[in-house]
Parts: structure tokens; sequence; C-alpha cells
């Protein structure tokens, strides 16, 4: 499924399945996904946590191995690879940490922990090569370089979040995976870290998958939005679509769910989700949303909804809209 009218996506998923062993069974954490993001462009994924989001982008870089399906870099499957070949594609494709702290090495300065990947790598003849290099990459993340020496629990989680930024540069990578990058800093820090992951993409021609619960933090940065609900992608659209037209039920009530800092907004009615949580665990056939859907049809629980094609870009995993042609 390509978007936007591109030939060839950078990065594209064909039926990938995730699938942990457990005394209860196979917990299906990622389930049948397809997407495609293409050069220089950003696909938000969200849903609420432990829908399957951060294992699907360790299954993107193979940091976790799949169960099934297809992962497709330049229109390679990378999971056919050995070693030697994964490690030079690796150079190529990067995460950015949701816990820059629990990322980076505790015992290693700024410059070391920026300087890592190069020396590993040898992309350079000399250690001071590689730490002159690194110093290049903090003025590009925005951290001065009076904190070189620095070591990480010294800093505040921003200037640690442009330490996590810089190692994933280091290596001029083509797609990173941000793995809600934002979400453990104040609302002041967020602004200037998603700017600052825009003005990278703008300069680098970077490609992003990029991880979160919160939609309006997803809607400053995504060219497109994929909404995940335990384990399957249930819509997905170009973001000003999505906002201003959902169709899932659960994209309708996450949407529901934003604050508006508007007086007027006092008398909005919130339509809570109802009913019980379906477990991921040997999941029944059917749509995984319809014990708290509204709307719910009694085909809702006889077979799995396909990814329907609403209007062009547009793509809906529900029964109600069955009539449209599925992808």
């Amino acid at each position: 499924m390509s978007t936007n009218g591109h030939s060839l996506p950078l990065i594209e998923t064909v039926g990938l399945k995730k699938y942990f062993s457990i005394a209860a069974g196979q917990l299906h954490a990622v389930d049948n996904i397809n997407l495609a993001i293409n050069p220089g462009e950003t696909l938000g994924l969200v849903g609420e946590s432990g829908c399957g989001k951060s294992t699907l982008g360790r299954v993107l870089l193979r940091l976790i191995e799949p169960t099934s399906g297809q992962v497709l870099f330049k229109g390679e499957n990378i999971l056919s690879f050995d070693k030697a070949r994964m490690r030079q594609i690796r150079r190529e494709m990067q995460i950015i940490f949701q816990d820059p702290y629990s990322s980076i090495n505790p015992r290693m300065s700024v410059a070391e922990i920026i300087a890592e990947f190069l020396i590993v790598n040898r992309i350079y003849r000399t250690k001071t090569e590689a730490f002159n290099q690194a110093a290049k990459l903090m003025d590009v993340v925005g951290l001065a370089r009076r904190f070189a020496n620095s070591y990480p629990h010294e800093l505040d989680g921003g200037r640690r979040q442009r330490i996590g930024i810089a190692r994933a540069l280091s290596l001029n990578p083509k797609f990173i995976v941000c793995d809600e990058p934002v979400s453990a800093l104040d609302v002041a820090i967020q602004a200037q870290i998603l700017n600052l992951l825009m003005d990278l993409q703008d300069e680098l021609g970077l490609t992003y998958l990029f991880i979160t619960h919160d939609l309006s933090v997803v809607k400053h940065i995504s060219t497109e939005i994929a909404v995940m609900y335990l384990g399957q992608c249930v819509e997905k659209a170009p973001t000003e679509i999505l906002f201003n037209n959902p169709l899932h039920p659960y994209t309708k009530a996450l949407l529901a769910a934003i604050p508006e800092p508007r007086i007027e907004m006092r008398q909005k009615k919130i339509e809570l989700i109802q009913g019980e949580l379906m477990s991921p665990v040997n999941p029944a056939p059917g749509c995984r949303f319809a014990s708290r859907c509204p709307y719910r049809k009694e085909v809702c629980t006889k077979a799995d909804p396909m990814f329907y094609s609403y209007e062009e870009g547009h793509f809906v995993s529900c029964y109600l809209y069955s009539d449209q042609s599925a992808c």
C-alpha cells in the first residue's frame, strides 16, 4: 500500500506479526500490520499504552525478531539479511528512546556517548576525529559544547534527549524510529524537541516513525497518522484528514479526549469508552474494539474486518465502512 503517489516507500511492512509465547498462549503484540512511509515524511503511530506501538518500532529495526511478515527497506526485505548485512543497514536505521537516561551509559561523558557509534563502526581513523564529529553533532542538536565532559546525571531531561538525538544522527541514518521521545518531558521542553526533530528532518531529509499516545503531539509533526488498537492498525490517513474526518469509533474517542483550552468547551460532553478491554492473548475472531464499541453489529464479533479504503489515502478497519473497497 503506497501513499501520496510515491512509487517506492523508504520503509514498508507486509503482513508483519509479532507474537510472544506466554503461559496462557500467544500474545498478539503486532498482528498483520501493513504500513508504508515515504522518504522525508513522518508517520505518527498512536494508541493507548500496551497496544503494540513500541514493539512494532523495534520489530522494524530487527531489535526484536518478528513472527512472520516482511520489513522492506528501500525495497529489500531486511528480515532475510545476515548479521554482516544487517550491521551495515543499521547505520541507516536508528532509534530515539522514550527515556534517554535509561538508554545511555551513565558512566560515559556526553562526548563519549555521542562518539560511541562512530568509534564502534570505525567511521573515522582516530578517536580524535570521532570526538571532533561528536562536538559538531552537539552543535546540530543545540547542546552547548561546555557539556561535553558532563555526565548524564548532571543534565536535565531535555538535554539528555538531545544526547540521544545526536547519537542517533551520528551515522547519518535515513530512517529513525522516535519512540515517545517527548513523553517524559515537560510541555515547554516537548515543543523544543519537536521543533528540533522537524528542523533536522528538513535539513537532513530524514524519515520518521513517530510513536506516541498523545494525538496533540503527533498532529504537530506527522505527515500521516496510523491508529493502533491491541496490535492492529484500525485507521490510517493524512494528518489533516484524520483530525477533520475520523472514521473508526476508537479514533473518534481518542480525539474527543484531547483537552481543549477554551471556556466554551466546558459544556462539551465527552463520550467515554465503555466495556471491557479484550485480552490480546489468543484473541477471538472479530473486531478487537467490538466489546467497547457503541456501533457494533453481529458481524463485528464473527470475523476480522478488512482494511477498507474510504477515500484516497484514508483507510479504516471497521464494518461500518465495509461497502468500500478493501486494501
